[in-house]
């Protein structure tokens, strides 16, 4: 049985790997220090004899016991309401975290895995954005926190590659969403429905011109098992073309929950994106992958699982106390 190593485990995509990992017949350990994670993302593969859980934070020295034959790290706030509030977590994790997982997939001999983030690219200059495109990014603004992390991530794990000769693999991921996602993390999908099942009118930030490319997780989580088990090193695109704009994302919004909430719009955030949809040929060459999941399909399962939790869900800002962490 192949053991894998996922940190970020009880987040919302991490927790999606690990179910596919475990679907695969893999023994999975999932690692998460539970700042923006949450236990009931994995409760139900706490019995399992092939899973096991460490909370810890990887930005600390990192044990595991045993063989592992692969490491994803995917540990990392990554919605701009836990990024702000975190910023040294934030960077800490992209840059220590990941030099000490790298090193231990070189003591273990493992193929270690990145999620990197279409935020590399900043608010790009050219359109859809390929992986050749070095991005326009502000490294000093409130949002390069978040965007060199993943940028200083991508260029240690490459350096560990050329100079060690480590097996190490490049997703950037772009916007995804599905079941599991954090209903009041600041993130545009979940905050529309939330505001929708709250009754309350939709806001965007901006003139709602800008475009996001929304994928549904399982695709996501397929992408991504195909980069890990390819040949290729080097970054890769990971998400759905089908671009929108945000206006005419809160349309589709307000018809599929049946509401009719106004929109309201509120000034654009500094250095927010102005376009993003990614280049997908390499997925579709390199690994035979593309998005499969229509936005219509994904927002129904999407929708239904957010009006499926408990109503007091809905009127949480925040289920952690971030206070311990800015350090």
């Amino acid at each position: 049985m192949k053991r894998v190593l996922i940190t970020g485990a009880a987040g919302f995509l991490g927790s999606h790997l690990c179910d596919r990992f475990i679907k695969e017949g893999y023994y999975v350990i999932g690692m998460d220090n539970l700042i923006t994670g949450h236990l009931s993302n994995i409760e139900h593969l706490m019995p399992l004899a092939n899973f096991e859980f460490h909370h810890h934070d990887v930005s600390n020295f990192v044990h595991v016991s045993g063989e592992l034959d692969y490491i994803l790290h995917f540990a990392s706030p990554a919605s701009p309401i836990d990024y702000l509030k975190i910023p040294i977590q934030t960077l800490k994790v992209g840059s220590l975290g990941t030099h000490n997982l790298l090193g231990l997939a070189r003591v273990k001999g493992a193929r270690m895995l990145i999620a990197s983030t279409s935020e590399v690219y900043g608010d790009p200059l050219i359109h859809p954005q390929t992986e050749e495109y070095y991005g326009n990014v502000n490294p000093v603004g409130p949002r390069g926190v978040y965007d060199e992390a993943k940028r200083f991530q991508e260029a240690i794990t490459m350096a560990y590659h050329t100079y060690h000769g480590l097996e190490t693999r490049i997703v950037r991921i772009f916007n995804t969403y599905g079941p599991r996602m954090r209903l009041n993390d600041g993130r545009v999908l979940p905050a529309f429905i939330g505001q929708a099942l709250r009754g309350e009118d939709l806001t965007i930030f901006g003139d709602g011109s800008q475009t996001r490319s929304f994928c549904y997780v399982d695709d996501q989580v397929e992408g991504i098992f195909r980069l890990l088990l390819s040949d290729y090193p080097y970054p890769v695109n990971i998400g759905n073309p089908d671009e929108i704009t945000i206006s005419q994302f809160a349309e589709e919004i307000i018809a599929l929950t049946g509401t009719n909430q106004k929109v309201v719009y509120k000034p654009l955030p500094k250095d927010d994106p102005m376009q993003r949809q990614p280049n997908t040929t390499k997925a579709r060459e390199i690994l035979g992958w593309e998005a499969k999941v229509s936005r219509a399909e994904g927002l129904k399962i999407t929708y239904d699982y957010f009006k499926s939790l408990p109503k007091e869900k809905l009127f949480e800002k925040d289920h952690k106390n971030f206070d311990g962490y800015i350090r």
